[in-house]
């Protein structure tokens, strides 16, 4: 005899949604002397309740009410990156965590640091010891089957930089005949070897670290330079005679990670994040630490 089960595990116990029996079905086909037309319908409507029964076993996501019904929302961080995240002074500070207590406030919930190494960060969302990532990672699409990332909350992608006062650099375009300092490997490196293909007399100069890449415009070696956002801007609170322009070279969206399955928290997480934004706090934050 041959069943058809949906079945789905409710509080560790197999629960059985829908089920009907080929043996049954038959008796009913010789009993009421069905053609083959009215057999095939029977099979449809058997299968048609049998999906339907299977998705109704499906649980509902309660991933945002299990945060609210605790009243606190657990972060996972690796606190070794300045200035997002810092523990080395015993207290936990940095950019992310100043975001995640905003975070908490619009939420309504209190907010729990977990230290996590960088390699574990996902390992720790997937077995549950946090509810979300918070921890300068950038979006990351071969993670998406499950894991899902929020809306960007910061772009660490390559920058130009410029002297403040006298350039006539606004953008790349503009760069025919001029040096531009990079580091050396970096993602500005690859992008600015493109732009040698596209412009005429543009000269690259590679050197060790973003930082001399940002001294070599400063010390006129170069007329720009290309690195990557948080050097830029760290390196400008000393150096205010350059200047980052606003137009990002490429783009490394930072974002909280969620498990794929907790759309609900993602939803609620999304909509803390605009409104902090909105609110210009996530630009005060921002400028908090990088300016």
């Amino acid at each position: 005899m041959m069943h058809f089960n949906a079945t789905r595990k409710v509080n560790n116990r197999e629960v059985v949604c829908s089920q009907f029996s080929l043996i049954s079905f038959n008796n009913y086909r010789t009993r009421f002397h069905l053609t083959s037309f009215h057999v095939g319908m029977v099979m449809v409507g058997f299968l048609m309740l049998f999906v339907l029964g299977s998705t109704a076993c499906t649980s509902p996501d309660s991933s945002w009410e299990r945060v609210a019904e605790a009243g606190v929302l657990v972060v996972g961080l690796d606190p070794t990156f300045p200035p997002f995240e810092n523990a080395d002074g015993g207290e936990l500070v940095g950019l992310d965590v100043d975001l995640a207590r905003a975070l908490g406030r619009e939420l309504g919930v209190s907010v729990e640091f977990r230290y996590l190494g960088y390699d574990g960060l996902y390992d720790g969302l997937a077995t549950k010891q946090v509810d979300v990532l918070l921890s300068a990672l950038v979006v990351d699409e071969t993670k998406q089957d499950d894991f899902a990332f929020s809306d960007p909350y910061f772009n660490a992608g390559q920058f130009l930089v410029v002297v403040r006062e006298g350039s006539t650099i606004n953008s790349y375009t503009d760069l025919v005949g001029q040096t531009v300092a990079v580091e050396l490997g970096a993602e500005g490196h690859v992008q600015v070897i493109r732009w040698e293909r596209q412009l005429v007399n543009l000269t690259t100069l590679p050197l060790n670290t973003a930082e001399e890449a940002l001294a070599a415009v400063v010390d006129g070696r170069a007329q720009a330079a290309v690195v990557d956002h948080v050097s830029g801007r760290l390196y400008l609170q000393a150096n205010p005679s350059l200047q980052l322009l606003p137009e990002p070279v490429t783009v490394e969206p930072y974002a909280l990670v969620t498990r794929r399955e907790d759309g609900a928290l993602l939803a609620q997480v999304n909509e803390a994040l605009g409104k902090v934004e909105e609110s210009g706090e996530l630009g005060e934050i921002i400028g908090r630490w990088l300016d």
